[in-house]
């Protein structure tokens, strides 16, 4: 699949789902059910691997299990790829070509500062986010202005916060992003707010008690991820079992 007919899934009748997986097996779970794409999470992948998140994971070892997965399924596959593993431009470039050339077509690059609750300045991010483009990849824009507040237990959704990540959108998107990410946000007010003002597809991770796909998409949301939810309860259904069995 090329990079436009993957942006192209961002444009249905219907959301593009995404129930995020960790390795070759779980891909082809996830598309034997009926997927039209398969997305890692990294925390799930990481932690598959017995790993934390947040870059611990040698880059090698992403990009093999990256060509696990692509070399298991037929179906596009877009990766977490954190802040991209590096630094500098250069070696962002370089990690970028590496990914596309494991087999994936499209990948994740959040704005916040590896190990820090800081975000990148918008126009530094934006020249990652060009690296990512010029690599061939479909660039999901993640901004962590949301899920900051929410991992910190405090309320992210915010009208100051949706116009600061607004702000962010379309400075992302002239610089090649294809997807913006708000994970965090789950008022269905504010949601429609951020659809209604960007121009490109709109991505949410959907979390308890949000509204169903289809209301989602009523509201202009283009792509549901379902974040390490899938992995966490996977690793839960895993370890009753084990209980059941050993206590039997």
């Amino acid at each position: 699949m090329t990079k436009s007919e993957f942006a192209a899934l961002h444009t249905g009748s219907a959301p593009l789902v995404l129930f995020n997986i960790w390795d070759a097996g779980s891909a082809r779970a996830v598309a034997k059910a009926g997927a039209k794409a398969v997305a890692t999470g990294s925390l799930s992948l990481t932690g598959a691997q017995g790993v934390d998140d947040g870059e611990a994971l040698p880059i090698a070892d992403l990009l093999k299990t990256v060509r696990q997965i692509a070399a298991a399924t037929a179906l596009p596959l877009t990766v977490d790829f954190e802040t991209g593993y590096a630094s500098s431009l250069v070696e962002l470039a370089a990690n970028a070509k590496a990914l596309r050339d494991a087999g994936a077509i499209g990948c994740n690059l959040e704005d916040r500062v590896i190990g820090s609750s800081s975000l990148r300045d918008p126009q530094e991010q934006a020249e990652r986010i060009a690296a990512l483009d010029h690599a061939g990849l479909f660039v999901n824009a993640r901004t962590d202005i949301f899920l900051g507040p929410l991992m910190a237990g405090e309320n992210p959704n915010s009208s100051d916060l949706v116009e600061a990540a607004i702000v962010r959108a379309e400075i992302y998107q002239k610089a090649g992003a294809g997807c913006f990410f708000i994970p965090g946000l789950s008022d269905p007010e504010l949601i429609r707010r951020v659809c209604q003002a960007i121009a490109m597809p709109v991505n949410v991770m959907r979390l308890p008690g949000m509204l169903g796909n289809r209301e989602l998409h009523e509201l202009g949301v283009a792509r549901i991820s379902h974040g390490p939810a899938p992995w966490r309860d996977a690793m839960a259904a895993l370890e009753e079992a084990a209980r059941e069995a050993f206590d039997d």
